[in-house]
């Protein structure tokens, strides 16, 4: 508690932690103003048996705000889909690669382009989402169909969508953490007072035992402190700097490390994952239900949630992400030339080729267990509904974007905290707080 009073210390700590809440307090309020046109009620009610769609994923990103189809329903999503998109073509497109080593010019600039492809996805997504809502005639859910109500719904939706973009920069600016990441983070969180009440309403009536669950929560707290382990841990590589005479000052020789993340995706892998296999099911959503074709039937029937098909699928596409994703990221190419531009090296490994490929071989089997870490905690949630018949899904990408946003952010107010002097939350004595990225 020594820790968190010493916010208390620090105004300008104060006056970002307020204008964080603050700009909770906005995007809550704007996930309950509706679009105008729609069955709120009949959608909530639809929603509820497509949990397994992407519009379930939609709605638990979102904290709800979709299926009362609010002026945030898209929320931030399209603004994540168009940096992720932007961050594969850096890669394959000279123009934006060149961008990326300009600096902070260049990443203004990239970051402009994010800005244009998120309205430009949010439009796309909004007239798709008008169409959908108006096929719904059992129940109805619109009540005026026609481009009037699918022009609305696209300048409703792409302005909620940029209005989130705008809050999540003055976050970051302004405020403390990275304001997108506690966007998505304010949205999964604020569903977790309805789930706690479902969890005791089925103890209540007898549903679930109090020893089950007494057993999830000690399970809950033994992820959660795998999760903070496991995006904490690093393969630290030794690197040595030799001594250099720069005109008459002389510099000794430097032993240093080079930090390789064990989770180097990130939470990317599982929503690439997760996104990819509910495309089928969503696709259904749109056929119509007299005389289904037997294919696309059996395919919505091994895409179910809690089948070892869609599990074994949900796996094997993490693996493939993590790999694809941290190779996008992370080039050992590039950081084996800069450890040789400024005199670097790995004590016992030659510079250059060799360098880049024991890097590379370092970071391919830390990776191998990084997807597995994945695998684990996101096919958890199938386990736990299926097996236990937990009310919720715990685990997931849910709860590696909560565990990561809370590490990340302690660790911004722990060095505001140090900058001033101030100990972090653990004390003098203890070891200080570190996030997930270096």
């Amino acid at each position: 508690m020594a820790g968190f009073g010493s916010i208390t210390k620090i105004p300008e700590l104060q006056r970002r932690l307020l204008f964080t809440a603050a700009m909770f307090a906005v995007y809550r309020i704007g996930c309950h103003v509706p679009v105008p046109g729609v069955n709120g009620a009949a959608l909530t009610e639809l929603l509820s048996s497509r949990q397994q769609t992407l519009f379930g994923l939609l709605n638990t990103f979102t904290g709800g705000a979709f299926e009362r189809m609010s002026v945030f329903a898209l929320g931030i999503m399209p603004y994540i889909t168009s940096s992720i998109i932007f961050s594969l073509l850096a890669v394959v497109v000279p123009y934006l690669e060149q961008l990326q080593k300009e600096g902070e010019l260049g990443r203004r600039k990239i970051t402009q382009y994010t800005r244009y492809g998120t309205v430009l996805l949010s439009a796309v997504q909004s007239l798709m989402l008008a169409f959908w809502l108006e096929q719904q005639v059992n129940p109805s859910l619109v009540s005026a169909p026609g481009w009037a109500f699918r022009l609305m719904t696209i300048i409703t939706l792409t302005s909620g969508t940029a209005f989130i973009m705008w809050l999540g920069e003055q976050i970051t600016e302004r405020g403390i953490g990275n304001g997108i990441s506690l966007i998505i983070f304010a949205g999964i969180v604020a569903r977790l007072p309805n789930d706690i009440a479902d969890t005791l309403v089925m103890l209540s009536q007898g549903e679930l035992s109090f020893f089950v669950l007494l057993g999830i929560g000690l399970l809950m707290v033994a992820v959660v402190g795998g999760i903070v382990f496991v995006e904490r841990g690093q393969r630290r590589i030794p690197v040595q700097y030799p001594s250099r005479t720069v005109g008459r000052r002389m510099f000794k020789g430097v032993k240093t490390h080079l930090p390789l993340r064990i989770n180097t995706a990130g939470v990317i892998p599982p929503i690439f994952a997760s996104s990819i296999l509910a495309f089928p099911q969503t696709f259904l959503q749109f056929l119509p239900s007299e005389n289904p074709n037997m294919i696309l039937q059996w395919i919505n029937n091994a895409l179910n949630m809690f089948g070892w098909q869609y599990n074994a699928l949900y796996a094997a596409g993490i693996i493939f992400f993590t790999y694809f994703y941290t190779a996008v990221q992370f080039n050992p190419v590039d950081v084996a030339d800069n450890l040789r531009k400024h005199g670097g090296y790995i004590p016992g490994v030659r510079p250059g080729k060799n360098t880049a490929d024991h890097i590379d071989r370092v970071l391919t089997r830390i990776t191998l267990g990084g997807a597995l870490y994945l695998c684990a905690v996101c096919v958890l949630p199938s386990i736990l509904v299926s097996s236990a018949g937990v009310p919720f899904y715990f685990g997931g990408t849910s709860l590696l974007i909560v565990v990561g946003v809370a590490l990340d952010t302690a660790q911004q107010m722990e060095a505001h905290m140090l900058a001033r002097h101030y100990d972090g939350f653990l004390g003098a004595k203890g070891p200080k707080m570190r996030g997930r990225r270096r």
